[in-house]
């Protein structure tokens, strides 16, 4: 995921910080997108646009933290820097414990904010890859029959393909033909490649 296709979007009830923002992320050839409360930015959110998104912690109706808190319950969403008053500290430590990248004290430098937002697109194009990478790995699983699937579990837990014949009770041959169908639709290049695709899967 090219950064250049990231966008910023902000939140903030404050319409001078939202244009202040808006010009600086323009300035260094980020696209922005500007809402006025956490319920306007949730009811167009769209999980497929990569990008991060910069909130103010207080604001009328929900709060930045509530926000975080329903973003949390979808499959995929921006990483979330939040910028707060001095007297918000306590509770934007709360949102950094809950998952957000950053918290920045107001006054802040532009490059503060700035460096902080090209590390959460960093890391959503990292979190967005490795989701792509999982889709992908299931898709491969969903395509096996029953029996390559058993024959792929035997085969990650180390067994060879004498014991496999043996456990199963089919030919040699029969293990050897499932075992080649299963490296095709898993489309894995070798043993070692196979067993990294499955553990990615298991620690996810």
């Amino acid at each position: 995921m090219e950064q250049s296709k990231s966008t910023v979007f902000v939140v903030d009830d404050d319409e001078e910080v939202r244009g202040a923002l808006k010009l600086l992320f323009e300035s260094v050839g980020l696209p922005v997108v500007c809402y006025p409360s956490a319920g306007d930015y949730l009811e167009q959110f769209d999980e497929s646009l990569p990008g991060c998104l910069v909130v103010d912690i207080r604001m009328p109706g929900m709060s930045g933290l509530d926000m975080q808190e329903k973003l949390a319950e979808r499959p995929i969403h921006p990483p979330v820097i939040i910028i707060t008053g001095h007297g918000d500290v306590p509770m934007a430590v709360r949102a950094v414990q809950a998952g957000a990248v950053d918290f920045i004290e107001k006054p802040f430098r532009d490059q503060i904010l700035l460096d902080s937002v090209h590390r959460a697109i960093e890391k959503d194009a990292e979190r967005r890859g490795e989701a792509s990478r999982l889709s992908e790995i299931r898709e491969h699983l969903d395509q096996l029959t029953p029996r390559e699937r058993e024959v792929l579990d035997l085969v990650i837990g180390g067994m060879r393909n004498k014991n496999i014949s043996e456990q199963l009770g089919i030919t040699l041959s029969t293990v050897e033909a499932h075992r080649s169908r299963v490296m095709e639709k898993m489309q894995a290049d070798s043993l070692s490649h196979l067993m990294r695709m499955m553990l990615t899967l298991e620690k996810d």
